[in-house]
């Protein structure tokens, strides 16, 4: 057994997982490693704000990922991981400067982050995703929306058939259009073209159309579950594996889009750092369904930082 802290810097929040991690063949859905989770935290830093427009990350989103960076640091050395991986994704692949965060990882962890590919995060979020669905109907086409981009993977028993990564996240979304608060019919039609777009690059990878089962992982989709559910309060646990129907996440998605910032973030269930970006999810999660034709999307609470805890469980 080994104990590991895996951390996941996107556009939106930074998050860790410290796992103690029991050896096998590997992250399969019926038989591999099995993760007994030690802590898992998150913070909104909002790495990449601006990003999409200046191509730089700015200085006061760096300090946030380094303050939020730092905590974590501690939380790892009191709980004796011996192994650390930490990724970054979409915002740090965009931007000009990202040597500067990976100086400061240095600096506060003693390591260097990965800034690994769309693929690649696609890959561990399925790896995660999939860990906990032996009993899913196949392919399984797990979706992660992210802050600036969107992994669409598609896998079954075996492992993974393909995946693509696209440029459609909450965050840029709401940045590239959103102006008027509630968002105009215009400005959410804008995002919908978007999407389409995107998945037409998608799909000449991805056949998502051919998925039996949809996987939602990441916060808009956890977030649209617990409100379609009616949840009085934010509950992972009865998130976890929870379906929602398509027409439910139409429906959160329009009444998402029909509100002001305020009353957004009067909803129980709604982190402040998604407030402003949670509608223009909703519309990536809803087109991606209208487009692929599923009729439900589950949503886990198991994702890419369960795939990199089992990739360091590889580790020699």
């Amino acid at each position: 057994m080994s104990r590991v802290a895996a951390i996941d810097c996107g556009t939106n929040s930074i998050r860790l997982l410290v796992a103690d991690i029991e050896p096998g063949d590997g992250p399969g859905r019926t038989a591999g490693p099995r993760l007994r989770e030690l802590t898992r935290r998150m913070e909104i830093v909002r790495l990449g704000a601006g990003v999409d427009r200046t191509g730089e990350l700015a200085p006061e989103a760096l300090e946030r990922t380094f303050a939020a960076l730092r905590d974590y640091a501690a939380e790892i050395d009191r709980l004796g991981a011996t192994r650390v991986r930490m990724v970054a994704t979409s915002a740090t692949r965009d931007a000009r400067n990202r040597a500067e965060l990976v100086d400061g990882v240095r600096a506060i962890l003693g390591t260097d982050p990965e800034v690994i590919s769309g693929d690649e995060e696609a890959a561990l979020s399925y790896a995660g995703a999939a860990a906990e669905l032996p009993d899913a109907r196949t392919p399984i086409l797990v979706a992660d929306i992210g802050g600036g981009s969107t992994e669409l993977v598609l896998g079954d028993a075996s492992g993974v058939l393909a995946a693509r990564s696209v440029n459609v996240g909450c965050v840029r979304m709401a940045e590239r259009h959103f102006r008027s608060d509630p968002p105009d019919p215009a400005e959410a039609a804008a995002i919908v073209a978007d999407v389409h777009a995107a998945l037409d690059l998608a799909e000449q990878v991805v056949p998502i159309r051919a998925a039996a089962t949809l996987v939602g992982v990441a916060g808009t989709v956890t977030t649209v579950a617990a409100l379609a559910a009616d949840l009085p309060e934010y509950d992972s646990e009865r998130i976890h594996l929870l379906s929602t129907p398509a027409e439910a996440v139409a429906e959160v998605t329009g009444k998402l889009l029909a509100m002001t910032h305020s009353e957004r973030a009067a909803l129980a269930v709604m982190h402040p750092g998604r407030v402003d970006v949670i509608a223009a999810g909703a519309l990536v999660l809803r087109t991606l369904m209208e487009r692929a034709g599923l009729p439900a999307v589950v949503a886990s609470e198991r994702d890419i930082l369960d795939g990199i805890a089992f990739s360091l469980a590889r580790v020699p």
